[in-house]
């Protein structure tokens, strides 16, 4: 807590002293506030998510389905896509669609994996680095390896694997996000965890008689809120980049759903992206700012949430 004093007087009354407390949660909002780049990403991601939620929205107003194609309108005599115009505003892709209308489809995908996939993967990555961090000892030994193992494995080979078996799906993607996502969690868990366990609150509560669950929730979880909630920010643009990934190696949403990484593959599958250079541009720049916000968001949490900088608020 922090601490302001308001002087002020008023004819013959003495001084008066007011005392304004501010809250951990109101000093992180401020510094966040006069964090620029902080700000402006957190605009950014705002408008990202209702663009994403209006995409419906698109489609009415532009009378295009994300999936319609307009052979006659989208595209050329010599079959080339249209560019940016009033009826297509970001162009139409080698089919005829709307590149508008299915890059806030797309966004969709890719918040709903993003979101999905790091509160998965951070949850588990707690739940196993506290484990690991507290009991200590063999735990630790099986579970630290256990992390060691999961990311040894190749991305991309466990991913063509599992789709071959399986076929290219949604929940398959996420699957595979979290399954190469939650040890990140559970190390730095793990580390806090192992700090944390020897505190004096921690000995008064076992010597009180509390059992090893209500230690870990009621003493131990409620410390690591910080680091949860930094990292979990932080994996939210991997697992962003991961979807992309996928869906452009053609291992992700199928066609002819609409994903960033998907519409990128079908612009370079026949070198279309030579001459119709929106169909790079507009999808892989929307990739790349909403990743470089998610981080510079998440950077920016970190600096508003660490005591030392607070102190200099």
């Amino acid at each position: 807590m922090s601490q302001e004093i308001l002087v002020g007087s008023e004819g013959n009354t003495p001084p008066q002293q007011a005392v304004v407390q501010r809250g951990s949660f109101e000093l992180t909002l401020r510094r966040l506030r006069k964090d620029k780049a902080s700000l402006a990403s957190a605009i950014f991601i705002i408008v990202l998510v209702c663009f994403a939620i209006a995409a419906p929205l698109f489609d009415q107003l532009t009378g295009h389905d994300v999936n319609q194609q307009f052979r006659d309108t989208g595209l050329g005599s010599a079959g080339i896509p249209t560019g940016p115009n009033a009826e297509f505003v970001l162009g139409a892709d080698q089919l005829g669609r709307d590149v508008l209308v299915r890059l806030a489809h797309g966004a969709r995908v890719s918040l709903l994996v993003g979101v999905a996939a790091s509160l998965s993967a951070a949850f588990i990555g707690v739940v196993v680095g506290l484990v690991a961090g507290y009991f200590g000892g063999k735990t630790d030994t099986i579970l630290s390896r256990l992390m060691d193992l999961v990311m040894s494995v190749p991305f991309l080979l466990c991913a063509i694997a599992l789709v071959s078996v399986f076929g290219p799906s949604l929940p398959l993607s996420i699957s595979v996000i979290i399954f190469f996502s939650w040890t990140a969690m559970g190390r730095v868990i793990r580390g806090q965890v192992l700090s944390l366990r020897q505190r004096d609150y921690v000995e008064a509560a076992r010597s009180m008689g509390a059992n090893h669950v209500s230690i870990m929730c009621k003493e131990i979880v409620p410390n690591l809120t910080v680091p949860i909630i930094i990292y979990a920010t932080l994996m939210i643009p991997n697992a962003i980049v991961f979807e992309a990934t996928l869906s452009f190696l053609g291992m992700g949403i199928v066609p002819p759903a609409a994903s960033w990484g998907g519409m990128l593959s079908e612009a370079a599958s026949n070198s279309i992206y030579l001459t119709a250079w929106w169909l790079v541009v507009f999808p892989g720049s929307t990739l790349l700012l909403t990743t470089l916000a998610f981080n510079i968001l998440g950077d920016g949490i970190r600096d508003a949430l660490d005591p030392r900088a607070r102190r200099k608020a």
